[in-house]
């Protein structure tokens, strides 16, 4: 299976600091691809939200709050208030709570792919992987230099394919590091990391 199609982008916020993210997503580099991005995340918020009132307007009808609990009146009587009422009452909860939830775990979902390599100049290297979700939080972790012993590009058979990666060798560890290691991005792009992440790691020789 051939990987998946990723962008690389190189970040120096510092001269002693060069980030590499490799992403799925499509840049976010015109005003219109921006406003897109932002309008599908809003949607999102939109229909999570209509959702999370569609199933809280099917338990005030089936268990009814206490005389000033429940759904405020004002909302129930407005027209989504209408909408939501006529759904719960025409919907059955086995059907309404599992197409519910596929739905919120589709507006949770990310949706791409972001891995990044962060590297501080005698400091250490952190390697980032976005989550699945927006709910979950990124799997992150720091190496410090005095712990790299190498950094190299390697071969490794996955599937019927041979498939490159970036790797580091950390002290007192017997497996290495990947780097980007659900991407698994091409070899021109892992050599450009390699060479960055290499001549930025360590102090100029003088």
């Amino acid at each position: 299976m051939p990987p998946p199609p990723s962008a690389l982008r190189i970040t120096r916020p510092t001269p002693t600091t060069i980030s590499f993210t490799v992403s799925t997503r499509a840049p976010l580099e015109t005003i219109s691809a921006r406003v897109l991005h932002y309008l599908s995340l809003a949607l999102r918020v939109v229909i999570a939200s209509a959702i999370l009132f569609l199933l809280w307007t099917k338990w005030e009808l089936l268990y009814p709050s206490v005389e000033g609990g429940g759904v405020p009146k004002w909302l129930v009587s407005s027209w989504p208030g209408k909408i939501a009422t006529l759904m719960a009452k025409g919907v059955m909860t086995r059907y309404l709570v599992p197409l519910a939830g596929g739905v919120l775990w589709l507006c949770a979902r990310r949706g791409y792919t972001e891995e990044s390599l962060l590297v501080l100049r005698g400091l250490g290297i952190q390697t980032t992987s976005s989550s699945s979700t927006y709910l979950s939080t990124n799997s992150t972790r720091f190496i410090p230099t005095t712990s790299i012993q190498d950094i190299f590009i390697h071969e490794a058979f996955k599937m019927f394919e041979v498939r490159f990666y970036l790797a580091i060798v950390v002290e007192g560890e017997q497996d290495v590091v990947v780097v980007f290691p659900s991407l698994l991005p091409s070899l021109t792009i892992l050599e450009e990391v390699w060479r960055g992440a290499r001549s930025c790691l360590y102090e100029p020789k003088t």
